[in-house]
């Protein structure tokens, strides 16, 4: 196993630690144990659990604005880039579920030299979504809308999803992702039930 091979072992390991057990109840000797190797090797590769816990916020995020970039070139209408990105955060519920709940829950304890860089990085994937939003609102596929608090009730619905999805329920994260852009897109009423009218001084400009 390269040196690379290893470090993402003890990455995607540790995070199924950090998920299971939780990230302050678990020691370095857990996760030597875990990865299978001596104490001293899991040094040489992490000086500490803060310096893991940032490398799964940093390949989490770093996952995220990847898939996103990748498709920027296809030709995909901002509405359908924005259900990609919602398919995106879900998706990773099952290939990276310990990423995904280190990621919500355990940026606090990311050591502050580490915090800073980590959160640029969040908040450009939240602008990512919010330009999204306000590019459907311009071209009028989505209605005036203020893009930041929509943005928010996207991330409302799709980070937090994690708590109670479970991979072998009723829906597999992508169709999960289909429903949740129906809601945030044409809401659940019908034609039959009249709109609110938004107040003024909610409405973007």
């Amino acid at each position: 196993m390269s040196s690379g091979e290893r470090r993402q072992q003890i990455v995607t390991l540790a995070a199924g630690l950090f998920d299971k057990t939780g990230y302050s109840s678990t020691t370095m000797d857990d996760i030597a144990r875990e990865v299978g190797v001596a104490k001293p090797t899991l040094y040489h590769y992490f000086p500490s659990k803060d310096d893991i816990l940032h490398a799964i916020h940093e390949e989490f995020i770093d996952l995220l604005i990847d898939r996103h970039e990748a498709r920027l070139d296809t030709g995909l209408r901002p509405e359908q880039l924005l259900l990609e990105v919602m398919a995106d955060i879900l998706e990773l519920m099952e290939t990276h579920r310990g990423h995904v709940r280190v990621f919500f829950e355990h940026h606090r304890e990311l050591p502050p030299e580490a915090r800073g860089p980590i959160k640029v990085k969040r908040d450009r994937y939240e602008k990512v979504v919010e330009d999204l939003i306000a590019e459907g609102v311009a071209t009028g596929v989505l209605r005036p809308t203020d893009p930041h608090l929509a943005a928010l009730a996207m991330f409302g619905m799709c980070n937090w999803a994690y708590q109670w999805y479970r991979p072998n329920g009723r829906l597999r994260s992508r169709e999960l992702a289909y429903q949740f852009w129906n809601y945030l897109v044409y809401g659940l009423g019908t034609d039959q039930l009249p709109a609110l009218s938004t107040p003024r001084a909610a409405l973007p400009g």
